[in-house]
């Protein structure tokens, strides 16, 4: 590992509740995975892949269409064929032993969404752990879409803080939202309104809390353009963060400008 390597956090959900009962099948995004991770690999960063139990995120089949590649068929195909065989999408690592083995060398670390993020991540206490780490370092950290609700890990209990939104208790998760490394800081993530095109068309059901509201209980100043799905990317400090499935490449540009730009040739 070299001091040019960023560390990408994927999620092991499959599945997230929604009210009422039951629970819709869920995953990671292909775009929001492959785009930004081919773009550093071709500024000449390397990446390592860690998730909490070490096995490759499942991609959600509603990102798994050229629709999300701009209709253009052939970049399809190529995230495709990267997220099956290329070595950093294959040599996945347990978040445990990343921290066990040091944070040092990485560069920067990135998470991509989908709404997995929002199951596991976001309550993970190795991903706080690491997030923790980035902040005190002032090291590149960037989410996209659904992958900002991961900043939540941060809380000192974070598990307490998604139990008071399922529960709507907002006493409880203003409570537990003490002491968040990323209060005040300016964000963006996937919009209410947004999500509620997915909940009808994707999810068939509603969700027990939206990501806006969610990061602003914990003191975080969410921004979203008027227009869903149009790209937008918000910068402040070391906090890098994309609002939705279209804002992958401006992310990644943004990401590769904040580690220090294209990397020269070995």
């Amino acid at each position: 590992m070299t001091n040019a390597t960023v560390l990408v956090i994927g999620s092991n959900a499959t599945r997230i509740e929604l009210q009422g009962g039951g629970s819709a099948e869920i995953g990671q995004y292909l775009n929001e995975t492959v785009v930004p991770a081919m773009a550093l690999l071709e500024a000449g960063y390397d990446i390592v892949l860690a998730t909490p139990d070490g096995t490759k995120p499942h991609i959600d089949e509603a990102s798994d269409t050229a629709d999300h590649f701009g209709g253009d068929a052939a970049s399809y195909q190529r995230a495709r064929s990267f997220y099956a065989d290329h070595p950093s999408m294959n040599q996945v690592r347990t978040l445990a032993s990343v921290l066990r083995d040091g944070l040092d060398g990485y560069a920067g670390v990135f998470v991509p969404g989908g709404h997995a993020p929002a199951v596991d991540l976001m309550q993970d206490a190795d991903v706080g752990e690491i997030l923790r780490r980035f902040h005190d370092a002032g090291k590149p950290t960037a989410l996209l879409c659904h992958g900002p609700i991961a900043l939540l890990a941060a809380l000192p209990n974070a598990r307490a803080f998604r139990a008071a939104l399922i529960q709507e208790d907002r006493e409880a998760a203003t409570d537990a939202a003490r002491d968040w490394p990323y209060a005040g800081y300016a964000m963006t993530v996937f919009s209410a309104s947004e999500e509620r095109v997915a909940e009808e068309h994707l999810l068939k059901g509603r969700l027990h809390f939206n990501m806006p509201e969610a990061l602003e209980l914990a003191g975080g100043k969410v921004n979203v353009v008027a227009t869903d799905f149009a790209p937008n990317v918000v910068v402040d400090r070391e906090l890098i963060t994309g609002q939705n499935p279209a804002s992958d490449h401006q992310i990644a540009a943004q990401l590769i400008e904040a580690l220090g730009g294209r990397r020269a040739a070995a």
